[in-house]
């Protein structure tokens, strides 16, 4: 599997709970801060939901 480099770029204030508890499931809890997966399904389904939020890179 690929693995990919998720990032935080806007802030989840004023953000749906769902979409907040998306950004922890993913382990992204502060701005800027960085995190790698496998490129599983399941993540690639949590990126899509909160993809306003994030920056995608692969590795």
């Amino acid at each position: 599997m690929a693995k990919i480099r998720i990032t935080q770029v806007k802030s989840v204030i004023d953000r749906t709970k769902r979409q907040k508890d998306t950004m922890i499931a993913l382990g992204i809890k502060k701005m800027n801060q960085s995190v790698e997966h496998e490129a599983t399904p399941q993540i690639l389904g949590m990126v899509n939901k909160v993809n306003h939020l994030i920056v995608v890179e692969e590795i």
